[in-house]
């Protein structure tokens, strides 16, 4: 009786275990597949929240990453545009080890300490918009040519205010490497006989807030009585300025220009504060970066000169010995055309 028990008992345990195994067998199945499966995490920090063109600029990095299916974005950023913000965003992304770091940048040396940890621990930092210095990414995309985008902007001032007369530039911080690399691309085009007649007579800066820019625009037309234009290089600064220039009943003595988006500037373009502006497609610039982004972090791109990346729709971009990408020439929007592309970003 006893020896029929342990059988018994003995056979249940076999049952037991072997039962044990197969489910652990099946487990162990499933979570191999589940662990391949992780997804890619990029973090896109952009220079604040609330600004419409970085807005814009995550819809196409969320567009990127439906299309390459394995890829989060985390999209984050300062409350306000400084480097101290941000430096604080990449040490948490750091901790949180996120696979990599699309960044577009407040301050071009400030940031390169902690992306440059950052890459050291295996994260791929790439730059876009804004540049970080080159030892502080591995790439740059550029939204598009500095010298196209400088001479686009004297251009349409000189256009709006009949190639002669005062002008002034209303920018954002005045650390942020992508605005200053274009107002000097700008005061190059001054020194062109075709603009000899335009004659630039101050720069401020609004930080990229609405509040400040406004003022600053305020005060640019209170304090130069022959003043014919302000160009804004930003989409906040431009914004503000057409609002300035209606609130001070300005409208057809000064104009406005800069790079804008249509859906923030078409009432400006209606009031007649602004005869033309131009930008690139900021959707385009986020999906372009997620997708290069991703390309680093599958180890298909390395940041080398004259390495030739695929970015999805976009088609491929060229990297130069800075590491540095075009990505497309600024688009003119004008009464013609700004309803259309309001209704897009």
């Amino acid at each position: 009786m006893i020896k029929q028990k342990t059988g018994a008992a003995a056979s249940r345990t076999r049952s037991a275990a072997l039962a044990l195994t197969l489910v652990l067998s099946a487990t162990i199945g499933f979570a191999l597949p589940a662990a391949a499966a992780d997804k890619v995490r990029i973090a896109m920090v952009v220079k604040s929240l609330g600004n419409g063109f970085f807005d814009a600029a995550h819809e196409g990095a969320k567009e990127a990453a439906k299309q390459l299916g394995d890829v989060d974005i985390i999209y984050t950023g300062p409350t306000t545009p400084t480097a101290e913000g941000q430096i604080e965003i990449v040490n948490s992304l750091i901790s949180q080890k996120v696979d990599a770091i699309v960044i577009s940048a407040n301050d071009a040396n400030a940031l390169v300490p902690i992306t440059k940890k950052a890459m050291q621990r295996g994260i791929k930092v790439l730059s876009f918009d804004s540049g970080i210095a080159k030892g502080g990414r591995l790439m740059q995309l550029n939204p598009s040519n500095a010298e196209l985008i400088g001479v686009k902007q004297i251009q349409m001032a000189s256009d709006a205010i009949g190639g002669a007369g005062e002008v002034a530039i209303l920018s954002a911080t005045a650390q942020a490497t992508n605005q200053n690399i274009w107002i000097g691309e700008m005061k190059k085009a001054l020194a062109k006989p075709e603009f000899s007649k335009i004659k630039l007579i101050a720069t401020v800066y609004g930080d990229d807030q609405s509040d400040k820019s406004y003022r600053e625009a305020i005060g640019l037309l209170r304090s130069n009585p022959n003043l014919k234009a302000i160009i804004a290089p930003t989409t906040v600064g431009i914004n503000a300025a057409g609002k300035a220039v209606v609130d001070e009943k300005l409208v057809g003595k000064v104009y406005v220009t800069g790079l804008g988006l249509p859906s923030e500037m078409a009432g400006h373009v209606k009031s007649g504060a602004v005869k033309s502006f131009a930008i690139w497609n900021p959707i385009d610039l986020g999906y372009a970066a997620t997708y290069a982004a991703y390309q680093f972090v599958k180890g298909k791109a390395q940041g080398k000169d004259g390495e030739s990346i695929s970015v999805g729709r976009m088609g491929s971009i060229k990297l130069d010995a800075a590491g540095e990408a075009a990505l497309a020439p600024p688009f003119t929007y004008d009464a013609s055309n700004v309803d259309k592309f309001a209704k897009i970003f």
